[in-house]
C-alpha cells in the first residue's frame, strides 16, 4: 500500500533541523538587507526550495527507506554547506562594507608581542609547505571519514550526532563571518601576489593553493583579489570543524582517531603557517568548537524529547 504523504515534523533528524533552521535565519537576513544584497531574492528562492527538498528526502528515508533515500538522507550534507559558504559570501560585504583584521592583528600582538605568521617564516621551506598545504586540503575529508567510520560499525547514533554537531560547527562559523568579516593575514601581512614565490612547495602546493584560492571566489588572474575575497577568516572554521571531529573520534572510540589526531593536529598549526589565520581565529575557534558541543548535546536530547526516543548519553 503506498503511503499517503503527511506533514511530520518528527521524519526530521537533528541535523535537519539544524540545516532548516539556519537556511531560515539566512533568509530573514536577506529580508532584513534586501536594499543592500543584491542576490536577496535568488538566496530566499534556493533557500525555500533547499528547505522543501531537505523534508522531502527525511520523508522518503522514514516512510519509503532505499538505499538511496537513507545515502541521500546521509550526504546531503556535502554539498549544502558548499551551498551555504557561498550565499554567504555574497551577503558578508554589502552588509559591512568593511573588515575587521586590523582588530584580530592588534589582538594578535597584545597577545604574542608579534605577528605568528611573519615569526614562523623563519621555519619555511619547500618540503613543510608542501606537506602542510596538502594537509590543509584534507580539512574536508575528515568529518567523512570519521562518518563513514561510525556507519561501517552500526554506530549510527553516533553518527547522526557527530553530522548534527559538524553542521552546527559550520553553521556557526559562518555566523562569525557575518559578525566579523576579515580576510586573513595572507593579504594583512603579506603580499598575496608573492606567496607562491616565498613560500614555495615541491610539485602539488600552489596547484592545492590555487583550488583554495577558487573556492574562496579568486581564481587565478583575477584583479584586486583582497577585494572579493571571502571574509572567511573569524573564527577559524578550520579548528572549529577539525577539533569536533578530533574529540568526537576519540569520545566514541573509532579506529579512524589515530588518524584524525595527528593530522588534526597538523591541520590546525598549517592554517597559520600558510598565512590563512591570525591565532586569535585559532582560539574562536576552539571555543565556538566547545560552545558547538554542549549546545549540539542539549538539542539533540530535546529533539529526541519530541520524538519520543532516549536521549543521547557518551559512553
Amino acid at each position: 500500500m503506498m503511503q499517503k504523504f503527511n506533514l511530520d515534523l518528527k521524519v526530521l533528524s537533528l541535523y535537519d533541523v539544524i540545516v532548516i533552521v539556519f537556511g531560515i535565519i539566512l533568509t530573514l537576513i536577506n529580508f532584513a538587507f534586501s536594499h543592500k544584497i543584491e542576490f536577496w531574492l535568488t538566496h530566499t528562492i534556493v533557500n525555500i526550495t533547499a528547505i522543501c527538498i531537505i523534508y522531502l528526502i527525511a520523508w522518503y528515508d522514514k516512510y519509503k527507506p532505499s538505499v538511496l533515500s537513507t545515502q541521500l538522507h546521509y550526504w546531503y550534507l556535502v554539498p549544502i554547506i558548499f551551498l551555504t559558504f557561498k550565499e554567504v559570501y555574497y551577503m558578508v560585504d554589502p552588509i559591512h562594507g568593511i573588515i575587521y583584521d586590523q582588530a584580530l592583528i592588534d589582538i594578535d600582538r597584545f597577545m604574542l608581542g608579534c605577528d605568528p605568521t611573519v615569526e614562523l617564516f623563519a621555519i619555511a621551506n619547500p618540503i613543510l609547505t608542501e606537506f602542510l598545504q596538502i594537509i590543509y586540503g584534507t580539512f574536508y575529508f575528515l568529518p567523512i571519514i570519521l562518518g563513514v567510520n561510525l556507519l561501517l560499525e552500526n554506530m549510527d547514533d553516533e553518527f547522526m550526532f557527530v553530522s548534527s554537531a559538524v553542521m552546527f560547527g559550520f553553521f556557526l562559523s559562518y555566523i562569525g563571518y557575518l559578525i566579523i568579516p576579515a580576510i586573513g593575514p595572507r593579504f594583512t601581512l603579506h603580499n598575496f601576489e608573492m606567496n607562491n614565490i616565498e613560500m614555495p612547495g615541491l610539485f602539488l602546493a600552489n596547484y592545492l593553493r590555487e583550488i583554495v584560492n577558487s573556492g574562496e571566489s579568486i581564481p587565478s588572474g583575477t584583479l584586486n583579489p583582497a577585494l572579493v575575497v571571502q571574509r572567511d577568516c573569524f573564527p577559524s572554521g578550520h579548528t572549529l570543524v577539525t577539533l569536533i571531529v578530533m574529540y568526537l573520534s576519540v569520545k566514541f572510540k573509532v579506529c579512524t582517531k589515530y588518524i584524525m589526531l595527528p593530522v588534526g593536529v597538523l591541520l590546525i598549526f598549517s592554517t597559520v603557517y600558510l598565512r590563512y589565520h591570525y591565532v586569535i581565529d585559532l582560539i574562536a575557534g576552539a571555543l565556538f568548537m566547545i560552545f558547538s558541543i554542549w549546545c549540539t548535546h542539549k538539542i539533540y536530547n530535546w529533539w529526541a524529547d519530541y520524538k519520543g526516543k532516549e536521549h543521547f548519553t557518551f559512553k
